[in-house]
């Protein structure tokens, strides 16, 4: 399968393919969009999963490279696969980065807790996933981690019937100044 003149980074992604070994593994730095768009990306997104070879799709945090801030995925590709699954590994968090003046940094620590996670390949909440190809297939090859690791929901969490109930207590506070007021003023006044 040949890339389009076009599509760059899948030309590139394919020719790192062609020279791996029966028992080769490629780690490949590549920008987000080419996991989703659809067109002759999809169909080579399609080719590879189909095929068994993307090994795990791992999501970094933005702002680590010089020249650009924008988030990059690496892309592991394998030819000795045996399942037919795809491991997908949201690193974009607070714990898999160090946040610096320029750029943010990965620290010899993050990079090991990635690589603890690349090797287990065992599910972890808001973390990573692996995913079975039939899955991938029927979500039109999209190969985003966005997709299969859910974020964790950081929104704050209130209790409504704790809350009511202070509202109402406050409510009774005001009641009772605005009392102590209408006394104050009736004093005033009088």
């Amino acid at each position: 399968m040949l890339a389009p003149k076009s599509k760059a980074d899948f030309a590139f992604v394919l020719h790192a393919l062609s020279y791996l070994s029966g028992r080769g593994r490629a780690a490949i730095v590549c920008f987000p969009g080419i996991f989703y768009r659809g067109g002759a990306e999809q169909k080579i997104r399609k080719y590879l999963v189909d095929n068994n070879f993307v090994e795990t799709v791992i999501s970094l945090a933005p702002n680590l490279f010089y020249g650009t801030s924008i988030a990059v995925n690496i892309l592991v590709l394998s030819k000795r696969k045996a399942e037919n699954k795809t491991q997908f590994i949201d690193a974009s968090g607070e714990d898999f980065f160090k946040k610096a003046t320029n750029n943010n940094v990965l620290e010899d620590k993050h990079i090991e807790k990635i690589m603890e996670i690349f090797d287990r390949k065992e599910d972890v909440d808001h973390v990573a996933k692996s995913v079975d190809n039939s899955i991938i297939a029927k979500n039109n090859y999209n190969l985003s981690v966005s997709s299969y690791v859910e974020a964790k929901d950081n929104r704050e969490t209130f209790d409504i019937v704790e809350l009511n109930k202070e509202i109402s207590e406050t409510v009774k506070k005001i009641d009772r100044l605005r009392a102590d007021i209408d006394i104050i003023i009736k004093e005033i006044e009088g």
